[in-house]
């Protein structure tokens, strides 16, 4: 496969799940807002801080309030990682690859940037509830993902497309993760409190995991919560989880033995999935979950880097690929 091709592919997946995980934050930070108790400050800038571009936010504005930070997340076309500008560089990954994709995926890629424009044309951040549009936006990628894994051959493209999607989620659970637990964390008398217990519910419904954490673990549990998001071998947004997906796409890639490693981000992400592995939920309290989950971040972007030096030799013009910081 042409490097190019690989590249906007690997792109594709990435820019999706940035989009959905962004309308999936904001639907859930909006229901959140129902139930914090009345005169409680709205809690926007933990949402731009999990983005990873608070420092953005912060360049051209100090408040916080609910319609500066909707058109930040989600239409701003100068944040580079908003919705709008992630779906956006989807779209035109995929019409340069258009070929490569099946018809339904091209379609509805093309209907999800013009239903983001309708929106930006409408001012949707501006309505006293926008939760609809953010859930529709969340569908139409999940019908995207249905109809790839539907109709998508297993071979090269599809590798680099699942790649580029486990390591934007393993990113962003992790950052939403180290919101709660380092910029929410409640003072010493909060914990156990029924608003303690609203912010874990709506990290884990988040990552759409309060369900199956219930079933797990029953009742919510902070160190609970933080194994299950990190260390989790079976629930498809845990850190390991996307971590050990993005290794076994890795080694198809190559066609390197799964027991070892062709090349330096073969390396890199078998480094950080055995760390995920063999780590124990105590030890990474201890350790300072803060500090470790900034570990992580970095060397998931260490391992992008890697993975663009091994396959993607030729950079498109046409967008400017962007990790959070």
């Amino acid at each position: 496969m042409l490097s190019r091709v690989a590249n906007s592919i690997y792109w594709l997946g990435r820019y999706l799940e940035r989009a959905e995980n962004y309308a999936r934050f904001i639907d859930v930070n909006f229901n959140l807002m129902q139930d914090l108790p009345v005169g409680l400050k709205e809690q926007w800038r933990p949402l731009v801080a999990a983005t990873g571009d608070l420092h953005i936010y912060e360049s051209k504005s100090q408040d916080y309030t609910s319609e500066e930070v909707l058109y930040f997340l989600g239409f701003d076309e100068n944040n580079p990682n908003s919705m709008f500008s992630a779906v956006r560089n989807a779209r035109e990954n995929a019409r340069i690859i258009r070929e490569n994709l099946s018809k339904e995926t091209w379609e509805k890629t093309n209907e999800l940037y013009h239903f983001m424009q309708a929106g930006q044309k409408k001012k949707v951040w501006k309505k006293d509830d926008p939760r609809e549009f953010f859930s529709l936006i969340k569908n139409q990628i999940l019908l995207i993902y249905g109809l790839a894994d539907s109709s998508v051959a297993r071979v090269e493209g599809w590798y680099f497309s699942r790649l580029g999607q486990y390591l934007e989620r393993a990113d962003k659970t992790s950052r939403i993760l180290d919101v709660k637990y380092h910029i929410l964390l409640p003072n010493q008398d909060q914990v156990g409190s029924p608003l303690d217990f609203l912010h874990w519910m709506a990290l884990l419904k988040s990552v759409t995991a309060f369900n199956t954490y219930r079933r797990v673990y029953g009742n919510i549990d902070p160190s609970s919560v933080v194994e299950f998001l990190t260390l989790n071998k079976y629930f498809p947004r845990s850190i390991y989880f996307c971590i050990r997906e993005a290794e076994k796409c890795l080694h198809k890639i190559s066609g390197s033995d799964a027991e070892g490693y062709k090349n330096s981000a073969e390396k890199a992400i078998g480094s950080l999935k055995s760390k995920l592995e063999y780590a124990d939920v105590e030890e990474i309290i201890d350790y300072g979950l803060h500090e470790y989950l900034d570990d992580l971040q970095i060397k998931i972007n260490g391992i992008s880097d890697k993975i663009d030096s091994n396959f993607f030799t030729i950079r498109d013009n046409f967008a400017q690929h962007s990790t959070p910081q």
